[in-house]
């Protein structure tokens, strides 16, 4: 009995730092909760910034102190007689609660925890009341590490996340959503880029004090998210006053690289020994109080400055291709206020920037005459240099006040700019850029591309003129958002309800432009009428720009309802309303209360914390990004013409002596593609009329045990299903067929006849267009079986986990998942092909691109085993692991489409995999699976003791065994025209092996980053 009594109050003690409850879901500040004898009074106070708050306990002998900063507390209970009780060192975490009882919760046997003093640890105990699917790692835990210093790289170590597809950055998926459906907040201000939902504002990593990853479960207050929630608290100023700096360095010379690529008979086809990169990062930060417990300040600055050298990731061994060195600053800085105006209202200001700058500078690449296996590039005559431009400001304003002990009211106000643009300057000083919107001012030299026969036989000289930027964005592109939200808690009894509103106002600047304005083709064509020829030259122009808006707008309320000591219920509801707007301001998609309900509940079985069941089922919406209405519902020029020529400027490469010929496809003189006449959109044409958000519903059920004192581990099962999707049909056939029915003539060639429109994959689609070009519009509805199948997407997963301290020196946290995610369609992006159009994909364009779609996803990771942790050796030696051992992806085999329709060349489950039997269906990913990738990081951390202040030395060593495994590979089965996939034919004459199943991405190289910092 005596050891079931220390055991239970140890699990208690434990608690007091770490046990969080479903009733708080603030994603800014924790709370304090618990038992004491009614009319008793609680104080918390934070010794280090002077804040207090008094609670009467309630008459059920229940208390709450709600919408806490995060921090270490002091708990005392005053009782009427004038004794007291103190409970030390109480930490409260970001979205959570912290039990502090007073008084016995349970009958019989119970013993008076009083005088039990606890001590901040590393241990995460056993949260009784939460429904969520949550991991909160702190600055301290995170410095313990070996892990990249971001926030995607800290994300990853959560159970159920896998990295995205490196066409899209580095970012994180959630249980088998893509990595554009993610929410990322700091201090509370959503940061999320919602152009495509691929980036979000950044701040200095130096300043992260907590990291909270949500990968299911969560709350009505989090919206605006089918895949996780990444919640961001700053570090701030206390009474003390604290200064210090590091530096983090990544020498190029201990970097190993990707390894080259050959083909089987020993030809080197890619080569990537000669890249080399090295990083270097520098902070100083200082924090204390402008006014003893009432004013504080954090400031940090950070610079990062990255070298990287990159050859051609493919080439033919012809000059003219090209390599480039890169060279990225990155000037950071954040500031934090916090102003305690009284023991009942506080004041917080985030600011932060994340400015980041990149020169590229080109060269061409020379191979020499060598025709061996063993080609060797090497860096020719300087091109020019490609800048690009990235970031901007953030600020937000938050209030919160504790008006009464069971009523806190917060309101916050935020600012964000993101600029993202590039342009070029050459060599010779022509400068290459894109302003203004569509018909605007392009300067520079034109996109030169030259798919000659007799060039890529090695026989005639290739074209290439003074180009080195494919494409360029508006020198003005940036994302702005304003953000305003009032939240509200009330403590009613057994009930916590909370409810708020949520306003989101996004708007973005954009355009894209050729460079030059205009792609020049040299190729081999066969005119109307004539004979193949490479005489002729085929003229693209592509510009887009408009100045768009994404309007949001949500309200939620949540109950949480403690219907025993030991049983918690949460009913969470919200409505969110979506207006997305045009270049001209129109609205093109207007969503209105959205409903997402949430439920879960959490039973303490043995009432002691040592065993927790809980379950929920939620509703999730997403709402269109702003990225949609750029090209697809505001003004875009796209326009090709072919050319008979006589010469070449021998500066741009662009040809001369032009007379314009018939398009050798249509035979028609000009062809703008896809109705894109560079003047504005009507709104009603671009979306189905019955359009509805894209919404997830998911479940979860599962249940955590103590294992040991200090240790816990659980399992829970996650089921997600996509119930709704939104993408384009680009199918003009449908709208073709009802004109001969209805009997109208159609002329497609008008701008009320987009070929694009978007819908809901297995919905009718209800459009609207002008057929026949005479102005006005006609109702067109097209059957959901005409149009496609509806978007599926499962997600099913069992998560084992468990976390905690083996020993007072030895910390670990692991978890395995097994998992299966499956269906026709990744989500927002496209994986498979690296597209990034976030909601318009070409996964739903024509009713043969879902033939064979349904199957294994891209972020499908059958197996993944997470372990981290750090040991302790003494107060000066401490060394750290992380491991992660996980099961390849899915392979494709794309192709040329078997059916006969040919729009999307080879983008087709349809293809000849080199396995003799010829082109066939080839469902989505059963053409095997990347191979399994083990990683293995380690440091080694050393502080010696120093009269004043703090001194580390540490050094991490990322993937310690040089694990190479491929990651990607080259899954085009087929070349646009049906032939199996070659890799093109040698300078002597000899064709090169089939390229399908290459590998086009491997595992990190092993890295080394070397650490010093002092603080003081």
């Amino acid at each position: 009995m005596n050891r079931a009594l220390r055991r239970s109050a140890l699990t208690v003690a434990l608690g007091l730092c770490f046990a969080s409850s479903v009733h708080a879901q603030s994603n800014t500040a924790g709370a304090v909760f618990g038992q004491a004898a009614a009319g008793d009074t609680v104080l918390v106070e934070n010794p280090a910034t002077g804040f207090k708050r008094e609670i009467r306990v309630g008459s059920d002998g229940q208390y709450r102190a709600s919408a806490l900063p995060t921090g270490s507390y002091r708990v005392t209970l005053q009782r009427a007689d004038g004794t007291s009780s103190v409970r030390e060192n109480v930490t409260v975490n970001v979205g959570t609660g912290t039990s502090v009882n007073f008084a016995a919760a349970a009958a019989g046997g119970a013993t008076d925890l009083d005088a039990i003093q606890v001590t901040a640890t590393l241990v995460n105990p056993i949260d009784v009341s939460s429904v969520e699917s949550t991991t909160i790692l702190t600055a301290t835990q995170i410095a313990k590490i070996p892990v990249p210093r971001d926030l995607t790289s800290v994300a990853l170590l959560a159970p159920g996340t896998v990295k995205g597809d490196a066409a899209f950055g580095s970012l994180p998926s959630f249980g088998g959503s893509s990595v554009a459906e993610n929410g990322y907040y700091v201090n509370g201000f959503n940061v999320t880029n919602s152009f495509k939902g691929l980036n979000f504002a950044n701040i200095p990593f130096e300043a992260v004090a907590e990291q909270q990853i949500k990968t299911g479960g969560y709350g009505a207050e989090f919206g605006r998210s089918t895949g996780g929630i990444i919640n961001v608290i700053t570090k701030r100023g206390t009474n003390k006053f604290e200064a210090g700096g590091n530096i983090f360095w990544e020498p190029e010379s201990l970097a190993e690289t990707d390894p080259n690529l050959y083909y089987p008979d020993g030809r080197l086809i890619e080569v990537n020994s000669k890249d080399k990169t090295s990083n270097t990062t520098a902070s100083v930060w200082a924090s204390g109080a402008l006014v003893k417990d009432k004013l504080f300040a954090y400031g940090l600055l950070q610079y990062g400055y990255r070298d990287e050298d990159s050859y051609p990731e493919t080439f033919n061994g012809i000059d003219g291709d090209r390599n480039h060195g890169d060279e990225t600053k990155s000037p950071m800085w954040l500031v934090k206020l916090d102003w305690n105006i009284n023991d009942n209202n506080l004041l917080a200001l985030t600011a932060f920037s994340d400015k980041r700058k990149t020169d590229a500078k080109y060269y061409n690449t020379h191979f020499g005459t060598d025709s061996s296996p063993t080609w060797t590039p090497s860096r020719g005559d300087y091109v020019g240099t490609d800048t690009m431009e990235n970031g901007g400001d953030s600020y937000s304003l938050k209030y919160t006040g504790y008006l009464t002990d069971t009523f806190t009211l917060s309101a916050l106000a935020g600012h964000g700019e993101f600029r993202r643009f590039n342009y070029g300057v050459s060599s010779s000083g022509i400068r290459q850029e894109y302003r203004g919107d569509v018909g605007g001012p392009v300067s520079g030299c034109p996109w030169i591309v030259d798919a000659r026969p007799s060039v890529i036989n090695g026989v005639n000289q290739e074209i290439t003129g003074c180009w080195f930027v494919d494409s360029l964005g508006r020198v003005d592109a940036k994302d702005t958002r304003d953000q305003f939200r009032l939240d509200a808690e009330w403590q009613l009894g057994d009930h916590l309800l909370r409810g708020g509103v949520d306003i989101d106002n996004f708007e973005t600047i954009d355009g894209t432009s050729y460079a030059g304005g205009e792609q020049w083709r040299y190729g081999r064509y066969t005119p109307i009428g004539g004979t193949a020829t490479e005489n002729v030259v085929r003229r693209r122009v592509f510009q887009s720009g408009a100045t768009v808006k994404v309007d949001q707008r949500a309200f939620y309320v949540e109950d949480n309802w403690s219907i025993t000591d030991s049983f918690n219920a949460y009913l969470g509801l919200r409505w969110d309303t979506f207006d997305n707007k045009n270049g001209s301001g129109q609205t093109y998609v207007k969503i209105d209360n959205q409903f997402a309900p949430r439920l879960g509940f959490s039973w303490d079985v043995n009432g002691d914390s040592s065993l927790k069941i809980f379950g929920n089922a939620g509703r999730y919406a997403l709402p269109l990004t702003a990225n949609v209405a750029i090209r697809g519902a505001s003004a875009s020029l796209y326009s090709e013409e072919h050319f008979t020529y006589t010469g070449v400027d021998p500066v741009t490469g662009a040809p001369t002596g032009l007379v314009q010929i018939p398009n050798v496809i249509t035979g028609e003189d000009t062809r703008y593609l896809n109705n894109e006449f560079g003047v504005g959109k009507d709104p009603k044409t671009i979306a189905s009329g019955n359009l509805e958000p894209m919404y997830q519903d998911e479940y979860i059920l599962g249940f955590q045990t103590q294992i040991t004192d200090g240790f816990s581990g659980g399992a829970r099962a996650i089921y997600r299903d996509l119930k709704r999707a939104i993408d384009d049909t680009c199918d003009y056939r449908p709208i073709f067929e009802w004109a001969d029915e209805n009997g109208y003539e159609v002329h497609d060639a008008n701008p009320g006849f987009p070929y694009c429109r978007l819908y809901n994959p297995g919905s009718d689609g209800v459009f609207t267009m002008d057929v026949d070009g005479d102005g006005t519009f006609e109702h067109i509805t097209v059957p959901a079986d005409v149009l496609g199948p509806k978007a599926k997407r499962t997600y099913k997963a069992i998560e084992l986990f468990a976390e905690g301290q083996l020993t007072d020196k030895f910390f670990l946290q692991g978890s395995y998942t097994w998992s299966k995610n499956k269906g026709n369609t990744e989500g927002g992006v496209k994986s498979d092909i690296g597209q990034a159009d976030t909601g318009t994909t070409q996964d739903f364009d024509y009713p043969e691109l879902t033939v064979g779609a349904d199957g294994y996803l891209p972020n499908d990771r059958r197996h993944s085993l997470k372990l981290f942790g750090n040991y302790q050796f003494n107060d000066q030696w401490s060394a750290g692991a992380n491991l992660l051992v996980q099961s390849g992806r899915p392979i494709n085999c794309f192709g040329y489409n078997g059916a006969g329709d040919s729009n999307y060349a080879n983008g087709y489950f349809w293809c000849d995999k080199g396995d003799g039997n010829g082109s066939q269906l080839v469902p989505r990913g059963t053409a095997g699976r990347t191979p399994w990738t083990r990683t293995l990081d380690l440091n080694v951390a050393y502080s010696p003791t120093i009269p004043t202040g703090e001194l580390t030395f540490k050094v991490d060593v990322f993937n310690v065994f040089n694990e190479q495994e491929a990651v990607a590979v080259y899954e085009y089965g087929e070349d646009a025209g049906g032939t199996p996939q070659q890799g093109g034919t040698a300078p002597d004459g000899t064709e090169y092996a089939n390229v399908y199943g290459y590998p086009t991405a491997w595992q990190a190289p092993r890295s080394v980053r070397f650490m010093v910092q002092y603080r003081f």
